[in-house]
């Protein structure tokens, strides 16, 4: 069992390939960010719905993981920069297939005019 204090519980895979609030909802994103507490999967900042810091919020889970093929980095919503975070369970990355913003099908034409 986890320790509830700890914001980074290492065991826990991905919630999926992509963010799961776009998902449920017909969105899109730019990049995506892992929770390394729970491993819910959100789009970045940079995305309309900005749905990894949102969870952040709700949750009270602080660390992220980019979920970006060759990205390693965590941030820390809390203190607004960088963390040093170990090796989360895989996968580490969405799939390298995927289309950037993504996903294929539901980015609009002007998505550039919707980003933050």
């Amino acid at each position: 069992m986890s320790d509830p204090t700890d914001p980074i519980d290492a065991s826990v895979p991905p919630s999926g390939p992509g963010c799961v609030d776009c998902d449920a909802t017909g969105g899109w994103w730019v990049h995506l960010r892992r929770c390394a507490k729970c491993g819910h999967i959100g789009c970045c900042d940079s995305s309309p719905s900005q749905h990894a810091s949102a969870h952040a919020r709700e949750s009270g889970h602080p660390i992220v993981q980019s979920y970006e093929p060759g990205e390693t980095w965590f941030w820390d919503y809390v203190s607004e920069d960088y963390y040093d975070g170990p090796r989360l369970a895989d996968p580490q990355n969405r799939p390298v297939e995927q289309a950037v913003p993504g996903p294929e099908g539901r980015v609009p034409a002007d998505w550039r005019n919707h980003v933050h």
